[in-house]
């Protein structure tokens, strides 16, 4: 069995703090746009996509909602067949929609500059979590601010 991840996102609240994400360099967007700075602002890479807002989609899942996919990957293990579920929300959210939810959880916008679009980067890239919703009864139940709200109460 495999489990395709999107972009895993948020913290896990324990009794002994928060377990979260942490990379140096950072390269995830929602810690990113949260660590943003007039000195360091984020960059929005293209705001010309053929996208709603002109900004990439991506699509977003709690790590929470990821270790829920996990338990049910592991209920599910009855046989040797191969399966491969993508764990994500199945909705996308747009750079310029998770910069709105920073901002809500701040308060205040984080600074952006516009850069070029990355070479290779699509438009658009959601999770399609069908087979996941119908195999292992799993979807995931986390909000986009959700996911913020707890990566700005980790860092």
């Amino acid at each position: 069995m495999s489990l395709r991840y999107f972009n895993v996102a948020g913290a896990l609240q324990t009794d002994r703090g928060w377990l979260a994400e942490r990379h140096d360099p950072e390269t995830h967007l929602i810690p990113s746009a949260l660590r943003a700075s007039t000195e360091s602002p984020l960059q929005i890479f293209g705001r010309d996509w053929n996208t709603p807002d002109g900004t990439c989609i991506r699509d977003y899942v709690h790590v929470i909602d990821l270790i829920d996919a996990h338990m049910r990957a592991l209920k599910y293990l009855t046989d040797s067949t191969h399966h491969i579920f993508n764990i994500g929300s199945g909705a996308g959210y747009s750079v310029a929609k998770v910069i709105e939810a920073v901002s809500r959880v701040k308060n205040t916008p984080p600074p952006t500059v516009d850069a070029p679009r990355r070479s290779g980067d699509p438009a658009v890239l959601v999770a399609n979590i069908d087979k996941a919703e119908m195999l292992l009864n799993w979807r995931p139940v986390r909000t986009l601010n959700q996911m913020v709200e707890d990566t700005f109460k980790a860092s």
